[in-house]
C-alpha cells in the first residue's frame, strides 16, 4: 500500500469512530454516487492536493475530517425539503449541526463545513483548508453529474467498506489487494 494511502485510511479512521458516516451511502449525491463516496473523494483530493502543495502547511488531520463531514446533513435532498430554505443554501448547517451532535469541532473544521458551499452560502472562507474543500467540492460535484462510473479508486474504496463495515479494520485493507476486492463484492 501506498504510504499516502495508508496516511489518508488512518485519518480517516479517526473520523468514522462514533460517526453516522455509513448512514451517508443511503443518500445519493450527485448522479449516481452516494454522499458517502462523494465526501469520501471530496476529502481524498483535498489530502492529495495538499500533499502536492508541500509548500504550503495544511492541517490534515483537519483538512479530511472536515471534508468527510462537509455534506453530514443526512437526509435525502432529491425527496426532503429543508425547513430553513433551499438545499444548496440550508445544508452546511444542517451538516454542522449534525457534526457538531457527534464530534467535538474545531474552528478550522466548522469553517469548512458552514462555508464549503461559498458564493452560495455568503460568508468568506477563512482558513485554506476551507477554501481547498470549497473548491474540490465543486470539482467533484461536477464530475458526479457527468460520469457514470465514479472513484473507482482503492483508498476511497478501502475507505468505504471500512465505514460500511465497522467491525473490520480499516488497517487490514491493503490498497489494490484482492482481499479489498472480495470485500467490497
Amino acid at each position: 500500500m501506498k504510504a499516502i494511502d495508508s496516511e489518508f485510511l488512518r485519518l480517516t479512521a479517526e473520523t468514522m469512530s462514533g460517526s453516522r458516516l455509513a448512514a451517508e451511502e443511503m443518500f445519493i449525491q450527485h448522479g449516481n454516487t452516494s454522499c458517502l463516496k462523494h465526501s469520501l473523494a471530496v476529502a481524498y483530493f483535498c489530502y492529495l492536493i495538499a500533499k502536492k502543495l508541500g509548500f504550503i502547511e495544511f492541517r490534515m488531520k483537519e483538512l479530511v475530517r472536515g471534508a468527510l463531514l462537509h455534506d453530514y446533513f443526512l437526509y435525502d435532498w432529491h425527496t426532503t425539503k429543508p425547513k430553513n430554505g433551499l438545499h444548496g443554501f440550508s445544508h452546511p448547517y444542517t451538516a454542522f449541526y449534525n457534526a457538531l451532535f457527534d464530534f467535538d469541532l474545531t474552528e478550522v473544521e466548522v469553517d469548512i463545513i458552514t462555508k464549503h458551499m461559498f458564493p452560495l452560502t455568503p460568508l468568506l472562507p477563512l482558513f485554506k483548508e476551507s477554501v481547498l474543500v470549497s473548491l474540490v467540492d465543486k470539482v467533484c460535484s461536477l464530475y458526479e453529474v457527468f460520469s457514470r462510473n465514479t472513484y473507482n479508486i482503492p483508498a476511497i474504496q478501502a475507505a468505504s467498506a471500512a465505514i460500511l463495515r465497522p467491525q473490520a479494520n480499516i488497517h487490514t485493507y491493503e490498497v489494490g489487494s484482492d482481499k479489498l476486492s472480495e470485500e467490497l463484492v
